[in-house]
């Protein structure tokens, strides 16, 4: 069977060239091509005008054109070539102007003037066009016509939302975004990934925990859903991840929950630590995706982000430069095999009681080899220091991160210790969400 990290990389490259942004046709053909592999996704629409908190649901826009073209009908850049040389949410023009009045509305990122910049301008009605600062100052004095055609309905805004039941109603949570066009690893990354992981999570014969997958327009739609599902998330939600920039190949990162001391937080914490050489933690005050929403005050769900190279710490950032040469298969087969191990840790991550006194017999169950020789202890000393900590206080978390062994090693210890009869699974663990700790 084909590695997944090759089918996530495949789906990105079928995201990518389409022209998305908050609302609009392009949204919902992303969603359809996720349906298309996981028809139980259910894609919602929430009509413009609609109050979401503090919020609105703006007009929806659709784009169908647009380009800049000299005195001679050439375009110089064009929609069709890539859709970031028109500002999102950009309203219609049509107008012929002069070099000067041209460049008020082109934008260009100087300190990298071989990239197109991603522009928006979501709240305030404008028109833009984008392009590298080298082809900016290339521009001769000439008349250009600047076309746009656009529209600003009163329309929707669409997100998709996937639950995978479990044996109990407790849930864990990933959200991704479906909102930036034509943007690799900041935009196709984290919805390919996710699509993969939920039908890995759908092909397991059972599974402990409800799985919860939204894929929503980046702040307004992660707003837009907790307007509507914030009692049931607050209620059910015990540890969630907010997947961006998941699709490259260089080191693995993460942000924090608002106090750092989740559920969430620990797990991807011990996972990254036996999963890679390096990592790096950002704490909350460095967000900037929508675990801002996911943590806000009175939200509180113990939500951290999951990132390779972190949104807005790469120079492709937000730049025609995030294309697919960033991203890569192995890339993508990482975040998945690091994402599938959150899951499984949290799958069996229990406190766990010791059934016997002192140390068990290890041997007369086939634990623990039947003739001893120097060295051989070395084998055997994760089982018998898990033991040592499995007093029914610890869960799997806190016993990896005491004893440093990775979680991934002792899972399947403890799957031998419980079919042996010596351990057996304590009450559940407390709740863990994100309300400061000693404060």
């Amino acid at each position: 069977m084909e590695d997944p990290g090759k089918q996530i990389y495949r789906l990105a490259g079928e995201l990518f060239p389409i022209c998305r942004s908050i609302t609009g046709n392009g949204v919902r053909q992303t969603l359809k091509i996720l349906q298309n592999r996981i028809p139980q996704i259910q894609i919602e629409e929430v009509p413009s005008g609609t109050k979401v908190f503090d919020w609105e649901i703006p007009k929806e826009w659709n784009i169908s054109e647009g380009y800049i073209a000299d005195s001679q009908g050439r375009k110089i850049i064009d929609l069709k070539e890539s859709n970031l040389h028109i500002m999102g949410y950009s309203v219609p023009t049509d107008q012929y102007v002069s070099l000067d009045e041209l460049k008020k509305h082109i934008f260009t990122e100087p300190s990298q003037p071989d990239v197109i910049p991603y522009v928006t301008s979501y709240y305030h009605e404008s028109f833009g066009f984008c392009m590298s600062e080298h082809q900016k100052n290339s521009l001769p004095q000439d008349t250009y016509h600047m076309v746009i055609k656009s529209t600003l309905t009163q329309g929707s805004l669409s997100y998709g939302e996937l639950i995978i039941p479990g044996e109990c109603s407790e849930e864990i949570f990933f959200s991704t975004y479906i909102c930036h066009p034509s943007m690799a690893n900041n935009e196709c990354s984290g919805p390919a990934l996710a699509v993969y992981l939920a039908q890995w999570l759908m092909q397991k014969k059972a599974r402990r925990y409800t799985y919860r997958f939204v894929f929503v327009p980046e702040t307004i739609g992660s707003i837009c859903y907790l307007s509507r599902h914030k009692d049931e998330l607050k209620a059910r939600v015990i540890a969630g991840f907010n997947l961006s920039c998941v699709g490259d190949n260089f080191d693995y990162s993460m942000v924090e929950s608002r106090y750092g001391n989740t559920l969430a937080d620990r797990v991807l914490k011990n996972v990254l630590r036996g999963h890679c050489q390096k990592f790096t933690i950002y704490p909350f005050l460095k967000r900037g995706s929508d675990e801002r929403q996911y943590n806000a005050p009175g939200i509180d769900l113990p939500v951290v982000s999951f990132c390779r190279s972190k949104y807005g710490e790469y120079p492709q950032y937000h730049t025609s430069a995030d294309n697919m040469d960033y991203i890569s298969p192995e890339g993508f087969q990482g975040s998945f095999d690091a994402m599938a191990q959150v899951i499984e840790l949290l799958e069996y991550n229990r406190n766990y009681q010791i059934q016997v006194l002192c140390e068990p017999q290890l041997g007369r169950r086939g634990l623990y080899p039947s003739v001893s020789r120097k060295g051989q202890y070395d084998a055997v000393y994760a089982i018998t220091t898990l033991i040592a900590y499995a007093d029914g206080t610890n869960d799997l978390i806190a016993i990896s991160d005491r004893i440093g062994c990775p979680a991934q090693i002792l899972i399947p210890i403890v799957k031998q210790l419980l079919k042996a009869g010596l351990l057996a699974a304590t009450e559940e663990n407390k709740d863990e969400r994100s309300e400061p700790s000693g404060t």
